[in-house]
């Protein structure tokens, strides 16, 4: 399986958007007209984007039927029931899940170090996944997943919270329509104040915070710029007090043409209000922050998608949910009513800039 170049990208991805205007950045609409639900269980509670994961299949109630929560760790099971997402739900075993009689779809919100595993076994059971980032720390075990996940014709969407944000779809459709020109430089934060907890629960993984963090930028940035030629990672560790985690990291991407940094840090005060995403090149700049609620600023050179040239400040539809957009999708990928968004060369491509960037070496 080959990773694919920014190019082949635009004319490959369905998630392209494609036509120019003002009002393309928009998401679609859903369609009022009745669907058949998918059938769909979550195997795990110990991710952290999990019961947000659960809670929003459950607002769907358009899109999906929920059958039931796997999670074996009666530690986890107790906590999770105290959340609301978790009311009332119903807690299956995995074999009682799997087996389920027309279940369509799982989603994957394990920790990390089990996400890969328990991918497998729904896939080999012909189900398509949801699956939570990032997708381990083997690249040679995410490669075989995907590889089993396209012969059978299984759909494996991974959990990248950006890619339906308006503001990171209107930077995509500026970037490949040429809007900015030739694109030159990316850069992205990734910052907040991590408690205790929070560290502790990713102490175990060897790329620190930017593993955990900056896979969501690395992911934007592929989809702008493709798979780098070389990363350069930086680790430091702040709180040495408190542990060993890499807690304040900067990867620095090269392209032929182009140098892009993701920095990643949970010692920053407020951090979370200084993400962003700027994207420049040589007709203009686009620069997303924050990220959420987003925030967006195009500035151009010279007039291009229906905008003069000068400093514009885009009104961005509201979002309903982090979530809802994705896992609609999801939904209609399963029934067979569109394509997946990414390909399997993308995500895998992502991935492995993911390792390159935390400083995890590659298992092949």
């Amino acid at each position: 399986m080959r990773f694919l170049r920014r190019r082949e990208f635009i004319t490959t991805s369905a998630f392209s958007l494609a036509a120019a205007g003002r009002r393309q950045w928009a998401a679609e609409a859903p369609s009022s007209q009745r669907r058949r639900r998918i059938k769909v269980g979550q195997i795990g509670t110990a991710h952290a984007h999990a019961s947000g994961k659960l809670q929003t299949v459950r607002k769907l109630a358009d899109e999906f039927e929920v059958v039931g929560v796997v999670e074996p760790d009666a530690g986890l099971r107790r906590k999770a029931a105290e959340n609301n997402a978790y009311r009332d739900i119903r807690w299956l075993s995995e074999e009682e899940l799997l087996a389920t009689r027309g279940l369509d779809a799982v989603l994957v919100e394990t920790e990390v170090k089990q996400l890969l595993s328990t991918a497998k076994r729904c896939i080999d059971a012909g189900l398509s996944i949801h699956l939570d980032k990032p997708a381990g720390e083997s690249l040679a075990d995410f490669r075989r997943l995907l590889r089993v996940a396209q012969r059978k014709s299984l759909c494996v969407q991974m959990g990248y919270m950006y890619r339906h944000n308006p503001a990171f779809r209107f930077c995509f459709q500026a970037a490949d329509q040429g809007w900015l020109g030739k694109i030159f430089a990316v850069h992205g934060v990734m910052a907040k104040q991590s408690s205790v907890v929070e560290r502790n629960r990713n102490l175990p993984y060897r790329g620190g915070m930017m593993f955990e963090l900056g896979c969501h930028l690395i992911d934007a940035l592929v989809r702008v710029l493709g798979k780098a030629d070389s990363v350069a990672p930086f680790a430091r560790n702040i709180r040495r007090d408190l542990d060993r985690l890499p807690d304040n990291q900067l990867a620095v991407f090269e392209y032929p043409s182009a140098l892009a940094t993701i920095r990643v840090s949970v010692t920053e005060v407020d951090g979370a209000r200084r993400r962003q995403f700027v994207v420049c090149g040589t007709n203009g700049t686009i620069e997303i922050r924050p990220l959420e609620p987003p925030e967006l600023t195009l500035t151009l050179n010279s007039p291009k998608g229906g905008y003069a040239a000068g400093r514009h400040r885009i009104p961005l539809r509201p979002m309903t949910g982090r979530y809802d957009d994705q896992l609609r999708m999801f939904a209609a990928v399963v029934r067979g009513e569109t394509k997946r968004e990414y390909s399997a060369g993308h995500d895998l491509a992502v991935q492995e800039m993911i390792l390159r960037a935390s400083g995890v070496p590659l298992q092949e």
